[in-house]
């Protein structure tokens, strides 16, 4: 693997204001994933434990409604009023969604309010962050020099990571730390409380921020100036092409997150039968280990190219999910979780080190937040956020607890399908500026 460079200290700081933004709009989502069986309870009382769990798993999901919403109206005002207005705004709207999740009473307190107060505070948090990813992979990948876009872009995904380990991390100390009787009772609150003193950090770090460099836009920043529009029919219309290659690829990478990793805890609990505090050990390790390889191998694919590093990546899943998941059904312990987990952290590094840059490579500089916003959101809206409900049903219905296995493989399948026409930007000359050199591929 390549050495990691030394960074200026204004693109560090950029690193850093993407990555918490990031981190924080993640861990609101895992976190909820996490504790979805005692939200359930609180909020969605019924006689038969399925009924309840489908409901939550369904709000959950109810959140990815809004993503699209969002990514279109923040990625224009991305692409017009500039990244650094959108990403401030983003996080404010986290950091109220957070707060009506942490401080909402029950359903035993409010009754059918409650459950609408958390459907709303779902539906605050997918439209903020839809906003998000647009607007901070734009933000990263016009900072970075044309011979490290991989690089810079892999931070993107490593906050993702952060969050993954933060909301593990969270999630072992109240479940190991406090009683079944006191969990309930309020204890589930507390990580949703730590998630909601980050908003104030984010939004001072956001706000420090200076707009992307001109040198690396070749004319966005007549857009960001507020001198040119970016429209949804400029974009489907001269980059159609584009979009679907990044929704592809965004179904392979999102099913696999929330399959492997926010549903995780409850498969592990409610279909292995494994303690409660079992799947927070993995992730915490599991998650550490995504941290350090992302911006590995976001550096490798600056050397070999992007499509490389995520092909062989979604190939291996397509080889090894299902025999895997096998093995560890047969004999469910934490071992073998661990183990089977260890292997999934591997290739999704590799398949997310260099995948926000991929996707970032195919719009150019003017629309790119928009372009990035609309392929992501709406991917992750029809099948990442419900994937936990899917494949919760899916079980129910058929028995089949290799139902995740199935799952993930046919979306690395609709992603390597996706990559196979995508044009490498890493392989091209590197000395032309990334605004100009972006060519979308066209219909």
């Amino acid at each position: 693997m390549p050495s990691t460079p030394a960074l200026p200290r204004a693109n560090r700081r950029a690193i850093v204001a993407a990555t918490i933004g990031n981190a924080f709009e993640w861990y609101d989502f895992i976190v909820f994933g996490f504790l979805s069986v005692i939200i359930a309870r609180q909020f969605f009382p019924s006689s038969n434990p399925t009924v309840s769990m489908l409901l939550t798993t369904a709000t959950f999901g109810s959140a990815f409604l809004m993503r699209p919403i969002g990514g279109i109206l923040l990625g224009i005002y991305a692409d017009r009023a500039g990244r650094k207005a959108a990403l401030s705004l983003v996080i404010l709207l986290m950091t109220l969604s957070s707060a009506m999740m942490a401080l909402t009473p029950g359903y035993a307190t409010l009754g059918i309010a409650a459950p609408i107060i958390v459907v709303l505070a779902r539906l605050l948090q997918g439209l903020s962050a839809g906003g998000e990813f647009g607007s901070a992979t734009a933000m990263l990948i016009e900072y970075a020099p044309a011979h490290r876009r991989g690089f810079y872009g892999s931070w993107q995904n490593f906050g993702q990571f952060v969050a993954a380990v933060t909301a593990a991390l969270m999630g072992a100390l109240v479940t190991r730390g406090l009683s079944a009787s006191t969990l309930d009772a309020w204890g589930w609150r507390l990580p949703f409380l730590f998630g909601m003193l980050i908003g104030p950090v984010g939004f001072y770090i956001r706000t420090r921020l200076h707009e992307t460099p001109a040198s690396h836009d070749d004319g966005a920043h007549a857009t960001l100036a507020g001198q040119a529009a970016s429209t949804l029919a400029t974009v489907w219309r001269e980059h159609q092409a584009a979009l679907w290659i990044a929704f592809g690829l965004v179904v392979a990478s999102s099913v696999a997150q929330y399959v492997l990793n926010v549903y995780l805890p409850v498969y592990a609990v409610t279909q292995l039968k494994l303690p409660v505090s079992a799947p927070f050990i993995v992730l915490m390790v599991t998650g550490t280990l995504r941290m350090i390889l992302i911006p590995l191998f976001g550096l490798l694919s600056d050397r070999i190219g992007r499509k490389p590093v995520m092909g062989v990546a979604m190939a291996l899943y397509v080889l090894c999910i299902y025999p895997l998941f096998l093995w560890l059904v047969a004999a469910p312990g934490l071992p073998r979780l661990l183990a089977t987990e260890v292997v999934f952290a591997v290739l999704m590094a590799a398949a997310l080190g260099p995948a926000s840059t991929a996707l970032a490579e195919l719009f150019p500089a003017q629309v790119r937040a928009t372009g990035l916003s609309i392929s992501y959101n709406v991917a992750t809206t029809l099948f990442g956020g419900f994937s936990p409900f899917l494949v919760t049903w899916l079980i129910s219905a058929t028995g089949d607890k290799m139902m995740p296995a199935y799952f993930v493989t046919a979306a690395m399948i609709v992603g390597l399908i996706a990559l196979w026409p995508m044009p490498d930007m890493a392989r091209r000359a590197t000395g032309v500026r990334f605004g100009a050199s972006n060519r979308t591929p066209s219909r």
